[in-house]
């Protein structure tokens, strides 16, 4: 820790940057790790309920109360619905049909796509062609991807369900992204992440066990070494340690410029799966792959007019604002 805090400022930074990436490039392969063994809604759910429960108890050791004004209990309620019960849960189904890579290739490239849409149908942005190419250019990246095979019929159902419900879920997470920033202005951002969490994962919780083949089994924690250790880390590291840096980078960069991580994880996590799974990528995948994040490049050129992602400076920097990126 010494060695870093005698870094110059931009070393540290930059050092900081390769560590966020290294981190939420391989959420999405912790992610594979712990789906591939535990029912998707169980495992999202033990972990967004601890999640909110250790946010909530920093908040409170903190002296700042942890009730929710009762006028915006509602919203926060539907939020925690979106973006943690529905969108990450949906995520979690589409990644256990489709390669850790390719899972974090189409969030990855899509997010910033659908937010730009959302944000315009908002009317914090106006549009412009570059945002309207953004979206063709994506668009044509999925085609790419996935036209060839489907036009041959080789695209399997079951791959094809997981590129829809990667899609969805990230459309959901987007959507909760948009309506959570109104509320931000009133409820600091740890304070929001550790309710919406809670609220998210108990309601997962709830709902799993009786309805999730193989939920009551789960609850038994006997799910093997690997599976907790990608538990782990999606909560420690993903959670909480990756999303510290990621506000002490918006503090000091903005967050325009610490959202290009989303251009870096992704190659992480193809590079990732590829190295333990065996997970393989053609040219005309990796053309579909480029279109998609060149489109996404564009979309995040422009900085909205209207953001809420500067965290309030009276607030101490701490974990996880709600953001469309499961692993956080």
């Amino acid at each position: 820790m010494s060695f870093f805090r005698t870094l110059p400022a931009v070393a540290r930074q930059r050092l900081l940057f390769a560590v966020l990436c290294a981190i939420w490039g391989t959420t999405w392969l912790a992610m594979k790790v712990g789906v591939s063994v535990v029912p998707p809604a169980f495992f999202s759910g033990v972990r967004w309920t601890v999640a909110g429960l250790l946010l909530l108890g920093w908040w409170r050791l903190r002296h700042h109360p942890v009730r929710v004004p009762t006028r915006l209990v509602g919203r926060v309620v539907m939020l925690s619905l979106i973006m943690i019960s529905l969108s990450v849960t949906v995520q979690l189904y589409g990644l256990q049909r489709s390669t850790a890579g390719l899972a974090a290739i189409i969030c990855s490239a899509l997010t910033p796509l659908f937010l730009l849409v959302f944000a315009v149908a908002m009317r914090q942005e106006s549009p412009s062609w570059r945002q309207g190419f953004a979206i063709v250019i994506g668009i044509a990246g999925i085609l790419v991807l996935y036209g060839p095979q489907a036009l041959a019929g080789r695209l399997e159902a079951r791959e094809l369900l997981g590129v829809v419900l990667l899609t969805l879920g990230t459309l959901l997470s987007c959507v909760g992204s948009v309506l959570s920033r109104p509320l931000l202005r009133t409820i600091p951002p740890v304070h929001l992440a550790g309710i919406t969490n809670l609220i998210g994962g108990l309601v997962l919780l709830v709902l799993s066990l009786p309805l999730e083949p193989g939920a009551w089994q789960a609850a038994r924690l006997a799910w093997g070494w690997q599976a907790w250790f990608g538990w782990f880390w999606m909560v420690f590291a993903g959670s909480l340690g990756a999303s510290i840096i990621f506000f002490i980078l918006v503090r000091d960069w903005g967050a325009s410029r610490t959202g290009s991580y989303a251009f870096i994880t992704p190659v992480i996590a193809v590079l990732l799966g590829m190295a333990m799974f065996g997970e393989q990528v053609d040219a005309t995948q990796a053309l579909g792959m480029a279109l998609m994040l060149g489109g996404a490049v564009l979309a995040l050129q422009r900085r909205p007019a209207v953001a809420a992602d500067e965290p309030d400076r009276s607030c101490p920097v701490a974990p996880s604002l709600p953001r469309p990126h499961p692993g956080a």
